[in-house]
């Protein structure tokens, strides 16, 4: 009998200002260069799922990485990129592309809001700006009650970021059956 192979994990990966703005039109409302390099250490090796204008927004698939793009274009087909037309699509073709540990769920709004709504993450990587920013995305609240805060590391603002923010990872709380 064989032993059945384990999924990989499922994190959502979001930067995420104090008001919860994730964008703005179509760009990140700030500058944290902090933020960016701890994306690429986390996300590099590893499946990134996102949706349609998320991937616009960067123009490209991302070096060192599988990238599964979520839209309901049914002839979208952007060289390099997986294309997928649901979640749970998205998140078997990171899988069938060789994905073993762990697929990052990179956004945006309504990919996250998906992905809470159907119990599809294990993990929250969260950074956290302690300040309000415009945006006309946001992330989704969630229910904190279902979560453990496992990590947490602290910036205060400095002469080049005017702005304090945090790491933040959450691990799912396993539901008792």
């Amino acid at each position: 009998m064989t032993e059945p192979t384990a999924r990989p994990r499922i994190t959502l990966i979001a930067a995420m200002a104090r008001n919860r703005a994730i964008g703005l039109d179509q760009r990140l409302p700030w500058r944290l260069p902090a933020d960016l390099k701890r994306f690429k250490a986390l996300t590099t090796g590893h499946a990134i799922v996102m949706g349609r204008k998320t991937y616009d927004s960067i123009g490209r698939p991302l070096p060192w990485r599988s990238t599964v793009v979520i839209t309901r274009q049914p002839d979208y087909a952007p060289p390099g990129v997986l294309v997928a037309h649901s979640l749970d699509e998205a998140l078997e073709r990171a899988r069938e592309a060789g994905e073993a540990e762990e697929i990052f769920v990179a956004g945006g709004e309504e990919i996250f809001r998906l992905a809470l709504a159907l119990g599809r993450g294990d993990r929250i990587q969260l950074t956290y700006i302690d300040q309000d920013f415009p945006g006309d995305t946001f992330f989704p609240g969630f229910d904190e009650a279902a979560w453990r805060l496992v990590e947490r590391e602290d910036h205060p603002a400095t002469d080049s970021t005017p702005f304090g923010f945090s790491f933040l990872v959450y691990d799912r709380i396993p539901v008792k059956t």
